[in-house]
């Protein structure tokens, strides 16, 4: 059990988690061109390394799985991996032996400490591994906003046990970090649908390969329909335009997974498109209900691609497997959307920004887009004059959504608050906190992006409400106050 602190109602835990750069994993490194140079330096490198004899060669081998392979998850085989991305530098002629394929593939590799920078913004939901616990214990799942060299973002994870009472304690959150490997993923036809609607797309060729794809289909599928669109239409002016799109829009979608012996916390999933290649920014995950009543995770994360943003979501059921879709629609064009955990009379829902500054509410369409927001909160008080937005999924007890707000104020100073929404009408407003729940102190306010508390999901556990946020995008923190309490403090909405 950890000691607390008391400020007003909510209690401030004694736990900090604290960027730790030893937490790393490997990347393709090909010289020259990280750099932006105007030309590729691979070559070179590969033929002043075939100079090498073989002695030199294990010897080097020896060395570097000697530094390294303690922490990565089979270095070699990504090694392996590297040498294969590459090979195509290797002169046909020459044969390489094992050893050599194998240094290639070490020279094209670098280590990026996903949380050198940065470590902040997390959500919570249950862990789906409940097993040896005691008597009031929950165990939950973080997921963590890491930010390393150039400012890119992943999402990592921690657990962390919760109650009985006010009690928390972290769990080993050490070992070697691994990024999921890329698989299959079956795409679906209502999100090509709705992303051609997004770009205003509406042809013959268009229309031929929406007909022609089944509900589900894998990439496969996807490029056996496209080799075979009519030789009239392929002829159009407008369709190597429109297959370029459609390609790009199909790629976007993809799936990773992890090994089921492979603990949470070692998992880092890292950007694995050009529209999220400079990183995958504030992920809001919650445990959600199904039509079918089966649960599952859901997150939305923002995508950015070092110009642009869009809104991208991860489905799961166990935080093993994962899919990535975008999101599409008006409500899906500004960052942090927060989904609802359950369809709302037949409707899926979400908390939006999309007009930057403004809390909304959105509904998803039959075409799987997300129709324009009607406003659920303004800037309107000193705390948050400058916008106002969520920092999660609604929460949902038996007074009503709960949901967590962040408020701009001067200085760009930023403050959590929370309000109340009606549960079979989540356009109603019942109750806010009109001065907050909590804000930055003399020692949050310090750090990477100084004055800022944000958090992105929050959880109930036993009539307590639990509270992970992230300070200045330096550390991340832990609160709860009994429910009730929170509750007794709302302030009815006039209506």
């Amino acid at each position: 059990m950890t000691a607390t602190v008391n400020s007003t109602d909510i209690t401030r835990h004694n736990i900090t988690m604290q960027p730790d750069g030893r937490r790393v994993v490997i990347k393709l490194f090909v010289p020259g061109e990280d750099a932006h140079a105007t030309h590729n330096r691979a070559a070179c490198m590969i033929e002043r390394m075939l100079q090498l004899d073989e002695a030199d060669i294990t010897a080097l081998l020896d060395d570097v799985l000697n530094r390294f392979s303690g922490r990565h998850h089979d270095i070699l085989s990504v090694f392996q991996h590297h040498y294969e991305v590459v090979q195509h530098r290797v002169p046909p002629e020459i044969d390489l032996s094992p050893q050599a394929r194998t240094l290639i593939g070490a020279y094209f590799s670098h280590e990026f400490s996903v949380e050198a920078a940065a470590l902040c913004n997390p959500s919570i939901v249950p862990h789906p591994d409940q097993s040896d616990l005691g008597p009031g214990e929950l165990r939950a799942a973080l997921s963590l906003r890491q930010i390393g060299e150039g400012h890119i973002s992943s999402i990592g994870f921690c657990s962390v046990i919760i109650g009985p009472g006010a009690s928390i304690r972290l769990e080993d959150r050490d070992g070697p970090l691994a990024i999921g490997t890329r698989v299959g993923a079956k795409h679906m036809k209502h999100q090509l649908f709705a992303a051609l609607g997004d770009e205003d797309i509406d042809n013959e060729a268009s229309a031929y390969i929406l007909n022609a794809l089944p509900d589900r289909y894998d990439d496969a599928e996807f490029e056996d329909i496209l080799g075979h669109l009519p030789h009239e239409l392929a002829a159009r002016p407008t369709t190597p335009m429109t297959m370029d799109l459609i390609r790009r829009i199909v790629g976007d979608d993809y799936a990773v997974t992890f090994p089921a012996t492979m603990p949470l916390h070692q998992r880092v999933l890292w950007p694995a498109t050009p529209s999220e290649s400079r990183g995958m920014e504030d992920a809001r995950f919650v445990q959600v209900i199904d039509p079918d009543g089966r649960p599952a995770y859901q997150a939305t994360y923002t995508a950015y691609d070092g110009f642009n943003i869009s809104g991208r979501v991860i489905y799961s059921r166990d935080l093993r497997h994962f899919e990535v879709t975008a999101l599409h629609g008006p409500a899906a064009r500004n960052k942090g959307m927060a989904l609802f955990p359950r369809y709302i009379k037949g409707r899926k829902m979400a908390l939006c920004r999309s007009d930057g500054e403004t809390l909304g509410l959105a509904v998803r369409d039959d075409q799987h887009r997300w129709q324009p927001a009607g406003s659920l909160l303004v800037p309107h008080r000193g705390w948050d004059l400058i916008q106002v937005g969520n920092c999660g999924s609604p929460i949902e007890t038996e007074a009503g959504w709960l949901v967590l707000t962040h408020g701009v104020g001067p200085m760009r100073r930023y403050a959590i608050g929370a309000m109340l929404l009606d549960l079979d009408d989540p356009s109603r407003v019942l109750a806010d906190l009109p001065h907050g729940l909590i804000d930055p102190d003399e020692i949050e306010r310090e750090g990477y992006v100084p004055n800022v508390l944000y958090s992105c999901g929050g959880l109930v556990h036993d009539g307590r409400f639990w509270l992970p946020y992230a300070s200045s995008d330096v550390r991340i923190s832990f609160a709860s106050m009994p429910l009730d309490r929170l509750l007794h403090r709302m302030v009815p909405v006039e209506r």
